[in-house]
């Protein structure tokens, strides 16, 4: 199994994150234990998750996925054998959000006695925070990876000139570093992360770890036309890429994955997984057969005609 390097840390992944949003949420708790048991199993050790899932849904107050992961863990006492990233910052209610020093410190706590952890691997400010000076948010993370309560930090939702900004002053200060950053990317979402992104993170030597990395399901092939949309909690979202380049990016795919014998999912993935500058896509699945896909997708090549084909259909905003 391949592994790549975070940035400068020590920290190496499959090129394959579980995304662990649905976790307490479509997975109860013995469905979670399954999948995660069989993404282990399969030989992949990367979990993301953030301790604002899944207060999205009605009824949740938000740590439900964490939560969930640190019963797997004490369970299966296999802690060492596993890569958990989790993130903060996003409203939680009653006022705890963003990256302050006195906030940070204590949505780390929250998180690792959650995961039931007494270290996090890679901890990730979920979305930048610009009421907050960008060393003092450092300081924090510095005063966390000393404890030994955070090995590796990464950004997620950044900017490029924040991004940027925050490495430098890292630099400058001889802060902890963003060892990665978690962008919006996919086949059909290009443009912001490679025109923008990606050349602070290649320059810099930045891991990037992949979310949304099958358009919310469009990848798939699952949804061609509002028809397929009816009925679906995914309307809203995944019908922004109901357009003649989203027909274009489903037709390439369809293509590519006969020549390949295999699905759009896949070949979605490994498309990803093969971009200069990615480290790991995260996904999520509900299903064995999900499960399966996603483990296709890390063992296929694409040669160059058939990433040429995907390039092209895909080229433009």
């Amino acid at each position: 199994m391949e592994r790549r390097r975070l940035g400068h840390t020590q920290i190496h992944t499959a090129p394959l994150a579980f995304g662990g949003n649905v976790f307490g949420w479509t997975l109860d708790e013995a469905a979670s234990f399954r999948m995660l048991d069989e993404f282990t199993g399969g030989g992949f050790d990367f979990i993301d998750t953030a301790d604002v899932y899944s207060r999205f849904i009605p009824g949740h107050v938000g740590g439900e996925s964490e939560t969930l992961i640190g019963k797997w863990l004490k369970a299966r006492n296999n802690r060492q054998q596993v890569v958990i990233a989790t993130k903060a910052g996003m409203d939680m209610g009653d006022g705890r959000q963003g990256l302050s020093k006195a906030y940070l410190l204590r949505a780390v706590e929250a998180s690792l006695r959650r995961l039931q952890t007494d270290y996090i691997d890679l901890f990730q400010s979920h979305v930048d925070d610009e009421k907050t000076p960008l060393e003092e948010t450092l300081g924090a993370y510095e005063q966390l990876i000393r404890s030994g309560k955070v090995r590796a930090i990464g950004a997620s939702n950044y900017k490029a000139p924040r991004l940027a900004a925050a490495l430098d002053v890292s630099k400058q200060r001889n802060l902890p570093r963003y060892e990665s950053l978690q962008p919006l990317y996919n086949l059909y979402d290009r443009a912001e992360f490679e025109k923008e992104l990606l050349p602070v993170c290649t320059k810099n030597n930045v891991g990037v770890i992949t979310y949304f990395s099958l358009a919310s399901g469009f990848l798939t092939g699952k949804y061609r036309s509002q028809k397929d949309l009816e009925g679906s909690s995914r309307a809203r979202i995944v019908g922004r890429y109901l357009t003649p380049r989203g027909d274009a990016i489903l037709a390439a795919l369809d293509q590519v994955a006969a020549a390949h014998q295999s699905t759009p999912a896949a070949v979605s993935l490994a498309w990803l997984i093969a971009r200069p500058g990615v480290t790991a896509a995260i996904a999520s699945a509900t299903s064995s057969s999900q499960l399966q896909t996603l483990f296709e997708a890390t063992r296929l090549r694409l040669d160059a005609a058939s990433m040429d084909a995907l390039d092209k259909a895909s080229a433009g905003t």
